[in-house]
This record gives C-alpha cells, sequence and structure tokens, in this order.
C-alpha cells in the first residue's frame, strides 16, 4: 500500500507540480527528494516547507493525500506593502 502525495513549487508565472507514490511512514523531505524539484530547479532554496499551507519541519511524516508546497523567500514584507498602499491613499 502507498500514499498518495503532491509536491508543488510555485513561481510568479507557473506552477510546478508532481504526483507521487510513497511507502507509509515517508516524511516531506523524502516527498521533496522524491519529487526532482531541486534538482531540476536549482534556484529552489528548501529552507520552509508546508503540508497544506501549514509550516512544517522536513522530518514530518506524511499522510496520504498530503500536500507538500515548498515556499519561496517574501520579495517583499507584506506589512510593509499594506502600510505603504495605506499612505498612499491617505493623501
Amino acid at each position: 500500500m502507498s500514499m498518495h502525495i503532491e509536491v508543488v513549487y510555485a513561481l510568479p508565472d507557473k506552477q510546478e507540480r508532481v504526483l507521487l507514490d510513497l511507502p507509509p511512514g515517508s516524511t516531506v523531505l523524502d516527498a521533496v527528494q522524491a519529487s526532482g524539484l531541486l534538482q531540476r530547479l536549482p534556484q529552489i532554496e528548501s529552507g520552509h516547507l508546508g503540508v497544506w499551507g501549514r509550516l512544517v519541519t522536513p522530518q514530518t511524516r506524511l499522510r496520504d493525500r498530503d500536500r507538500v508546497e515548498i515556499y519561496r523567500r517574501l520579495i517583499a514584507d507584506p506589512k510593509e506593502v499594506r502600510r505603504e498602499r495605506a499612505a498612499k491613499a491617505r493623501k
């Protein structure tokens, strides 16, 4: 029996998505490595990982139908962007 896992990495203009069948007990790190995304896209910095939008560690065990997300670094601080937008709107 295997688990169906999806690994995704979103770029500004496209989304990379890999579907995997992994053995029970597999971790987030196992899924990221098995996806081949780190080798195909060397610009990926695998520092922050999530499952269904929740930050997790690479050692987190997966469950069937989990979606592993590889997060990119933020270009700008969202709070600062909102402050700037609000300041412009007040003018």
